[in-house]
């Protein structure tokens, strides 16, 4: 049985223990994949939600608001299929280059969204994590990310990490700022810095390498997403604005990855090295 905190054991002791994740709005169900063909780790680009409000004259912000609804949907559909750690890219640190104006309702809204579904995610098992950089993020942010991390600390039916304030160079550029410090403190010898090492400096080393990398909206990059851990991770693009994303499309993509042969820069499985000819 999945472990909750303490603050759900003592919800479950007063209501019982929490229930399943919330229904799809239409009943859906999801496909039967084998469980060992359910990607452990799935990272989203949530992507599209200006484009969406302004095909329907709506502003900037109403498209990240109903932005809130998908991303929630799709958690729920994470946890019914199996997946283990989800990544949600909320902020990065490019976003900072948008108008005033966005930024500080963006900082508003992460702080907002995580302080409003905090118990929700408590009471459904969800242990949430933070990826992403300190400086410039506003302290009330901060403050909601670490009382969510700590309310949620002992909770493993989905990791979800929020990556606010993150970009993947920036990532590994404090990485190596961190193990420079390091080495010339004399408490690391580069010459025997491996990759699992240098992990260590991530910011969140224990969650796994991305196994599948999904994007709405129908672009085709990965934006600076966890560069480090999406090395061998199987890219899903679905033609799809984020604000109309559910469940289903992340269980399409879980479909999809499911059918491929993942090759970790070898060679399918019982492939014959055909090699060169002469």
């Amino acid at each position: 049985m999945p472990r909750l905190s303490r603050r759900s054991a003592e919800v479950a002791r007063r209501t019982g223990p929490p229930g399943p994740p919330a229904p799809h709005r239409e009943g859906a169900l999801p496909p039967p994949v084998p469980a060992d063909k359910v990607p452990r780790h799935v990272a989203i680009v949530m992507d599209g939600n200006g484009r969406w409000a302004k095909a329907r004259g709506l502003s900037r912000t109403e498209g990240h608001a109903r932005g809130e609804d998908a991303l929630f949907d799709v958690i729920s559909g994470a946890i019914q299929i199996g997946v283990k750690y989800l990544s949600a890219y909320a902020f990065s640190t490019e976003n900072w280059r948008r108008s005033p104006d966005e930024v500080r309702w963006l900082m508003g809204f992460n702080r907002d969204v995580i302080h409003r579904r905090r118990d929700q995610l408590d009471a459904m098992g969800v242990r949430v994590r933070w990826a992403g950089r300190r400086p410039r993020l506003w302290r009330s942010v901060i403050s909601e990310l670490e009382s969510a991390e700590a309310q949620t600390v002992d909770n493993d039916v989905l990791t979800l990490q929020f990556c606010v304030n993150y970009g993947g160079r920036a990532e590994i550029v404090d990485a190596v700022r961190a193990i420079a410090a390091e080495a010339a403190a004399g408490r690391l010898d580069p010459s025997k810095l491996t990759e699992e090492r240098f992990r260590r400096f991530l910011d969140e080393p224990e969650i796994p390498d991305v196994d599948l990398f999904v994007r709405s909206s129908g672009e085709q990059r990965t934006s600076n997403f966890l560069l480090w851990q999406s090395a061998y991770a199987e890219l899903v693009f679905l033609d799809r604005l984020w604000p109309d994303f559910d469940r289903r499309d992340l269980w399409r993509a879980i479909e999809l990855y499911a059918d491929r042969d993942r090759r970790y820069g070898g060679a399918v499985p019982n492939e014959v090295d055909r090699g060169s000819a002469g």
